[in-house]
This record gives structure tokens, sequence and C-alpha cells, in this order.
């Protein structure tokens, strides 16, 4: 059947008829995505898409077709495999580069844990003795004052401030040389 034939199917409303006819030029497609790097589903999904846009082009009234269908299939093919390609590979580099971000971050958390680990240990004895009652033993201020022999709660309570402004200044500083 020629491309007229086709053609005349399509402007007479037999567009199943016509499709049919169309399919014959799938294995040249296929061929033609395989050799690009698709695989079989590509190239289904590829000739798919093909077939609706040459649809669509035909239900428009200034739409003519200069070339045979199969010219045509394979032009709108080959860009179609193309935009995909494209899309596919920014999908990549985004991906890539959300990893490198996460890489990055994780880098970063490292280092500023580092630097609370420099400031703590410059801190003091005293400074440490204290902040390790109150955080990692849960003391009270009461309990605390009467281990670290403070005169009151309320002592200790503001030795843990100055503590902790102690080493929040320290990493404070070395976070701003790095």
């Amino acid at each position: 059947m020629s491309d007229q034939d086709i053609l005349l199917l399509f402007k007479t409303g037999q567009r199943e008829k016509a499709f049919k006819k169309l399919y014959h030029l799938y294995p040249k497609i296929e061929k033609l995505i395989l050799s690009k790097g698709g695989s079989k589903d590509d190239a289904s999904d590829v000739f798919q898409e093909a077939l609706i846009i040459l649809n669509r082009n035909l239900k428009t009234s200034d739409f003519t077709l200069t070339s045979s269908f199969y010219t045509y299939l394979y032009s709108v093919s080959r860009y179609v495999w193309s935009d995909i390609q494209k899309s596919l590979t920014k999908k990549q580099l985004q991906d890539l580069n959300m990893q490198e971000v996460e890489v990055f971050q994780n880098v970063i958390e490292e280092k500023k844990y580092q630097l609370a680990e420099h400031a703590f240990l410059e801190i003091g004895k005293r400074c440490q003795q204290l902040l390790q009652l109150f955080y990692h033993k849960a003391m009270s201020y009461k309990d605390i004052a009467q281990v670290m022999q403070f005169k009151s709660s309320k002592i200790a309570k503001n030795q843990k401030y100055k503590c902790l402004q102690k080493a929040k200044d320290i990493y404070q500083t070395k976070l701003k040389q790095v």
C-alpha cells in the first residue's frame, strides 16, 4: 500500500486501518533506536510517540506530508529519542549533583562536630566536668553544686551558662577560621 493510500485512509476516517499499515514500519524504527543505545521498550515508546505526533499533525488542516511516512516517522522518532536522551542526561546530572551536595553536607557536619569537640576540649577541665554532669548524667543544679562544691544551685546554673558561652565563643572563632 502506498503512502497516498494510507493518507487517504486517514482522510476518510479509517485511522485504524491506516495505523495498521504504518506498524509495518516499526522494525525500521526499532533498529534506529537500538542503534542509538535504546532498548526494545524504548523503541516501542518512541514509535508510539511518533504516531501520536503524526496523528496530531494530520488533524490540522494545514499539514501536508512532504515525504514518505517512513521518512516522517524516522525523523520524528530520531528527535523524540534525542529529547528522551537529553532529559535522561539532565536527570542523571541532577541526581549526581544531589549526591555531591549530600556528601558536601556530611563533610560540613563532620567539620562542625570536630569544631564543637575542639571547643569542648579548650574550655577547661572544670567546665567540662560541669557540662558532663548536667548533660550526660542529667544531674540537677543542686546536685551539681554539691559535687563541684558551689555554694548554691544558682551558682551552678550561672557557671553552666558561662561554660557554654565560652564553648560557643571558641566554636564561633574556629568556624570563622575555616
